[in-house]
C-alpha cells in the first residue's frame, strides 16, 4: 500500500472529490507539457493549497519567484481580490512564452506582472524601483539560490508576510549532508537559514502523491 503508485491514487481520489474540474487549468497543464516544459508544476491539490493559503492569509500582493508556464500563478491569482496583483519571476524564454498565453487563457493579464530575467537580478531591481512589501511570498525556482531568495523574500516582507518553499525535501535527499547535488546543498542551506534568522518563525511539512516523495516550508515573518 505504500507505493509511488498509491500516492498518485490517493492525489487522484483527493482532486476528484475536492477540486471541481477546470477547463482553462486542465488546458494549462497540457500545453505546457506539449511545449516541453520540465514536469515541475505544483500538482492540482497543492496548487488549491496555494489557493487556500493565499485566502487565508487576505492577501493582495502576491510575489512568485519562478514561474514556469504559469499554473500555480493562476492557482494563486484566482485568490486574490480584483484589484490585487502578483509579481512573477522567470528566467526562461520559452517558459515567459508560455506562461504569459496561460495567464491570457486565466484572464489574469491584469493582475499578473510577468518579469523576464535572472530572478536575482530581476529582485535587485525591484529594490532599486523602491517595490512595495508583499503580503505572500512563493519560492519555486533553482533550488541552489534558494538561500539568496529567502534573503529577497525577507526583504519585500512585512510584519505577517507568508513565505513558502517548494521541492524541500526532495525524496529525503535533504538529510545527506555531504551530497555533491547543488540543489540539496542550497535546500539544506535554506533550512539553515531558517533555523537562523529571527525575523521568521517556519516549519516543513513532508509530501508524497502525484509528484513523489517531498515537502514544502510555510514560515511567517514576525516583528
Amino acid at each position: 500500500m505504500h507505493s509511488t503508485n498509491t500516492w498518485e491514487q490517493v492525489d487522484h481520489y483527493i482532486s476528484e472529490r475536492l477540486i471541481p474540474h477546470d477547463a482553462v487549468l486542465e488546458k494549462v497543464l497540457a500545453t505546457n507539457q506539449q511545449a516541453g516544459l520540465p514536469p515541475h508544476d505544483v500538482s492540482p491539490n497543492q496548487g488549491k493549497l496555494l489557493n487556500i493559503l493565499a485566502q487565508m492569509q487576505g492577501a493582495r500582493r502576491v510575489l512568485e519567484i519562478g514561474t514556469l508556464g504559469g499554473y500555480s500563478t493562476i492557482w494563486l491569482g484566482r485568490a486574490l481580490p480584483t484589484d490585487g496583483k502578483i509579481v512573477t519571476l522567470e528566467a526562461h524564454p520559452v517558459h515567459v512564452k508560455i506562461a504569459r498565453s496561460n495567464i491570457s487563457l486565466a484572464q489574469l493579464d491584469g493582475m499578473v506582472e510577468l518579469r523576464e530575467g535572472d530572478a536575482l537580478e530581476q529582485l535587485t531591481q525591484m529594490k532599486d524601483e523602491g517595490v512595495a512589501p508583499f503580503d505572500l511570498i512563493f519560492i519555486d525556482a533553482d533550488k541552489p539560490n534558494n538561500p539568496l531568495y529567502l534573503e529577497w523574500a525577507l526583504r519585500f516582507s512585512r510584519s505577517g508576510t507568508v513565505i513558502i518553499g517548494d521541492n524541500v525535501v526532495r525524496e529525503g535527499e535533504i538529510i545527506q549532508a555531504y551530497s555533491t547535488d547543488p540543489r540539496v546543498q542550497g535546500v539544506r542551506k535554506f533550512y539553515d537559514l531558517l533555523a537562523e534568522e529571527s525575523r521568521i518563525t517556519a516549519t516543513a511539512i513532508q509530501t508524497l502523491g502525484s509528484k513523489g516523495y517531498d515537502g514544502f516550508v510555510i514560515g511567517i515573518v514576525k516583528n
